[in-house]
């Protein structure tokens, strides 16, 4: 990492250039004080950048580098060259070329993170339908990033100003869900989310809301029985000493009744029972964090959105508080 440099230092893999990432990457910097906050190192060819510039007349300044330890203060973007692909960029086409230039930019940034040439990294969108090879065979970034860092429990975490979501499971099928929930699982999970509220948020007392897995919560046990088998039990091993996990509540009322107001942090079982409730308050705001890892790294709560992709319409709010939060979380790590 460059020690000169008194920015912290932002490395962005650059997702499908075909997709909206370049674009809300360019409106980010250019509608914010974000030069102020951070040094942006984009891995992409600067040809990527320069054309979305041009297209949506938005001015840029654009340095290639070889070394990242040669960037300094100056309102730039900073490329690190991905490698050499015959690239064509066709704003909203699916392609498999833009699919492994994806992968191999969130490869070279994920590398640099490694060895601390880059302080945090944010994750543009990329396409899971042309991102799939035999490099990267996962339904999605935290999944590789567990392979990639070598680590055994991490937590998705889906951040705003209204509320903080951590997802006991991810990205699996609907079914799959019960033969995930072991307590050991349960409780690392649970121990995960309450552990990043603390070091990463800086939530000294965290008030953890955990919602139900079954419609009202189980209902006493006439709509299922885990809240009393599996949940409660845990809840009450984990509150022995100080009372942290509130619930389990049931999610359309916790959602429907703004109850998210009155905790920290909130712990859903699966994805879109979470992602609903996040996403009907904080569409354009939220931020994807992936809690447990080694490094910092967030992205938007949004995808490649092929259909708007170089129109210039695109909502960069999102990936300009993912920036935020990286920078954020770096500095409450730093100064723990």
């Amino acid at each position: 990492m460059n020690k000169i440099n008194k920015k912290i230092i932002i490395g962005f893999s650059i997702g499908d250039y075909n997709g909206i990432g370049p674009e809300i990457l360019l409106k980010s910097f250019h509608k914010s004080d974000l030069f102020r906050l951070c040094v942006p190192v984009i891995f992409c060819d600067e040809k990527i950048l320069n054309f979305y510039s041009n297209k949506l007349n938005i001015k840029i300044s654009v340095e290639n580098i070889k070394y990242i330890n040669k960037v300094n203060e100056s309102n730039s973007f900073y490329c690190v060259k991905v490698d050499p692909e015959n690239i064509k960029i066709n704003p909203g086409k699916i392609d498999k070329i833009a699919g492994s230039y994806s992968i191999k930019s969130l490869d070279n940034c994920s590398d640099a993170l490694m060895k601390k040439k880059i302080d945090g990294m944010v994750t543009l969108p990329i396409c899971k339908i042309n991102s799939q090879n035999t490099r990267f065979s996962f339904p999605g970034h935290t999944e590789y990033f567990i392979k990639k860092f070598e680590v055994n429990n991490n937590i998705m975490i889906m951040h705003s100003n209204l509320m903080n979501i951590g997802f006991i499971t991810g990205h699996i099928p609907l079914n799959s869900i019960l033969s995930k929930l072991s307590e050991d699982y349960i409780e690392r999970k649970l121990i995960i989310y309450l552990n990043s509220l603390k070091k990463d948020f800086k939530i000294k007392y965290p008030k953890i809301a955990v919602l139900g897995l079954n419609p009202h919560a189980g209902e006493g046990g006439l709509i299922g029985n885990d809240e009393i088998k599996i949940i409660n039990p845990i809840l009450k091993k984990l509150n022995k000493n100080q009372e942290i996990f509130h619930g389990p509540f049931s999610s359309d009322s916790f959602f429907g009744l703004k109850k998210f107001k009155n905790f920290d942090g909130i712990i859903s079982w699966y994805h879109d029972q979470g992602l609903v409730g996040f996403k009907s308050f904080s569409f354009d705001t939220g931020v994807n964090f992936t809690g447990g890892l080694p490094y910092v790294r967030t992205s938007p709560d949004h995808g490649t959105a092929f259909n708007i992709a170089g129109t210039g319409v695109a909502n960069e709010r999102s990936l300009v508080e993912s920036i935020k939060l990286n920078i954020k979380i770096i500095n409450n790590r730093k100064f723990r």
